[in-house]
């Protein structure tokens, strides 16, 4: 690995400044699970790393009304495990446990991963059904956008290059939301990755958020899928009606699948139309939030 040397800030301000001097020579180090990988294979070559671990209360877990706001360096065993996410976000909970192995999740963050933008990530494409809003920082200011406005393609993110991610804020699902998440793969990433969160009233699919990643570049929500499922009755769908069919049938069309050493097209086309249909029938056979 070509020699770096490793800068640690203790401010928000002070990092974001330190890669504005950089212009572009230096990188952002939290978990460096992906980072150092690539560092070390040649693929990437920085010649200072910022380490945001040294940046106290960075790694945080806390209230923000009855949603939970996540610090950068908060690793994905830390979420996994924090009992405010555990009470109002258990789905989080659940898909953190089943990030990579324990080594990663003891060492990597949620916001590197999201920022990494690797195109086989389960948190990105959860954090669309529940609506995230993500914190960013720079020296002109701070500003916030939507979860799905982070990634722009494989590995490339809307973050100017002096911006870092300082927060994911994590809303609670509305009231009588039942969610479920499915992921399948052979090699230690996703092939696929499936989120649903439905809201059930009275017996009916009142809302719905779906959303699909790890097939294409970039996580997407299903919104003709969601529009399919609107008004649906929760007892026709877990009899096998035809509108799941039509549900799961349009997100293989939606999904925007590339080949590469997960499979062809067609192979995360079939993927998708059948995961759709389980991961719907899962959620709405809990009890809400992700709860079994």
């Amino acid at each position: 690995m070509k020699p770096f040397r490793l800068h640690e800030p203790t401010t928000v301000q002070e990092a974001a400044s330190a890669l504005a001097d950089a212009g572009g020579g230096a990188a952002l180090y939290a978990g460096g699970t992906e980072l150092l990988l690539a560092m070390k294979s040649g693929l990437l070559a920085y010649d200072t790393l910022i380490n945001v671990k040294s940046i106290p209360g960075l790694d945080s877990v806390s209230a923000d009304g009855d949603g939970v706001v996540i610090g950068a360096s908060a690793t994905h065993s830390a979420v996994e495990h924090d009992p405010l996410v555990r009470e109002r976000l258990p789905l989080l909970s659940e898909v953190e446990h089943g990030v990579a192995n324990l080594r990663v999740r003891n060492v990597g963050t949620l916001a590197g991963n999201l920022c990494f933008a690797e195109p086989h990530s389960d948190p990105a494409t959860l954090l669309l059904v529940y609506e995230a809003e993500l914190d960013i920082a720079g020296p002109s200011g701070a500003r916030r956008i939507a979860a799905g406005d982070l990634q722009t393609g494989s590995y490339e993110t809307s973050l100017g290059p002096d911006e870092l991610l300082t927060a994911v804020r994590v809303p609670v699902f509305p009231a009588g939301v039942r969610a479920a998440y499915s992921k399948f793969g052979y090699h230690h990433r996703p092939t696929l990755g499936i989120a649903a969160a439905l809201a059930v009233e009275d017996g009916v699919v009142a809302d719905a958020r779906l959303a699909l990643g790890c097939v294409s570049p970039v996580a997407r929500r299903l919104s003709r899928s969601e529009d399919v499922l609107r008004g649906e009755r929760v007892d026709a769908l877990a009899e096998g009606a035809s509108v799941l069919r039509e549900a799961a049938r349009l997100a293989s069309e939606d999904a925007d699948a590339v080949e590469d050493m997960h499979g062809g097209v067609d192979y995360k086309e079939h993927l998708v139309r059948v995961f759709l249909e389980r991961t719907v029938l899962r959620a709405l056979a809990r009890n809400g939030g992700g709860d079994v």
